[in-house]
């Protein structure tokens, strides 16, 4: 089916642990959203800007550097509100659909739950960061951590976050669930042991859900204009 009709913005968050198969199905469903006829854009964290691309190589490929937790958080934030104001929210205005591979709530299972951070914190600088912009849909890709990283191949090519030991992964991993639990109405769980062929009809399935949705908005937004 293709869909011929103009949106209002909608925001759709993929998150998950190292390997999960996150990215994969970002680029799926952007695929699938881009042949439907929707006006779609992908991003990346830390990156999407000039700014971002140069602060993701500090904070996940210059190993000879030690960071701060502190440093780490407002690092990501930075680059955050680089991508927030100079990419996502434009994309938004023109009533794109935006699909980011990672966001605020990795911040939060990583920072946060697994480096220890208090989430009160978290919560004020992202909002900052942010604006208060926050995903519409988020896609939680959940499985076992050492499955997850054996899929990122050998711990050479591994980042700073890769390196960590399997406990911090864990508390990552037990975080996002944590926060999936909390407001199961805007997370979407999938087990990402399954194909991923199984995984993108799962996603498909819950993102269509909200295409009606968008398409009254847009006919509101009409009427109340005509």
């Amino acid at each position: 089916m293709v869909y011929n009709f103009n949106i209002v913005g909608l925001f759709i968050l993929f998150e998950g642990v190292e390997g999960s198969g996150k990215s994969t199905q970002a680029r799926a469903l952007r695929r699938r959203l881009s042949g439907s006829g929707f006006p779609v854009l992908l991003v990346k964290e830390p990156g999407g800007t000039a700014v971002g691309d140069k602060v993701g190589r500090l904070l996940k490929h210059g190993l000879e550097i030690g960071i701060y937790s502190l440093t780490e958080l407002l690092l990501f934030n930075a680059s955050r509100a680089q991508l927030v104001a100079e990419v996502i929210r434009p994309a938004l205005d023109q009533n794109y659909i935006v699909i980011s591979d990672r966001y605020t709530e990795s911040t939060l299972a990583y920072q946060g739950y697994g480096r220890g951070l208090d989430l009160e914190t978290i919560e004020t600088i992202n909002n900052i960061a942010t604006g208060g912009l926050r995903p519409d849909l988020i896609v939680l890709l959940d499985m076992e951590v050492k499955g997850g990283l054996r899929r990122k191949g050998r711990a050479a090519a591994r980042d700073r976050f890769e390196r960590e030991d399997i406990a911090f992964h864990q508390r990552v991993r037990q975080g996002y669930l944590e926060m999936a639990n909390a407001y199961p109405e805007r997370w979407l769980l999938i087990d990402a042991a399954q194909p991923g062929k199984k995984m993108g009809e799962l996603i498909w399935e819950r993102v269509q859900q909200s295409l009606p949705a968008l398409t009254d908005a847009r006919q509101n937004s009409y009427n109340s204009h005509g």
